[in-house]
């Protein structure tokens, strides 16, 4: 049993000597900001997008709310859109499509 303990100990010891090696050109063992360079078209692929998790955050990533349907509609409409920048979405809307 102690024979086992002191060959995985040694095993080990090798390891860490191995994989903590430094590197020849910097002293500090790190890689320095100048030496690590990545094209901006490649750039995008270590930083992925979280998954959206719960069930509420995939029904409003796939719906809109109500609010922001009324802005659409009165926006795509150019009298109301126009007379929103005038005297308000809110007024605007009601004087086009009715109650708000």
């Amino acid at each position: 049993m102690r024979s086992l303990l002191a060959l995985l100990i040694l095993t080990l010891a090798l390891a860490a000597l191995c994989c903590c090696k430094k590197d020849a050109k910097d002293p500090s063992g790190s890689p320095s900001a100048a030496s690590i360079k990545i094209k901006k078209e490649v750039a995008n692929a270590f930083m992925k997008r979280q998954k959206r998790s719960t069930l509420y955050e995939r029904y409003y990533e796939y719906y809109k709310n109500p609010m922001e349907q009324m802005h659409e509609r009165c926006e795509n409409y150019p009298p109301c859109d126009y007379l929103s920048d005038q005297i308000g979405f809110a007024m605007a809307y009601n004087r086009f499509f009715g109650r708000y």
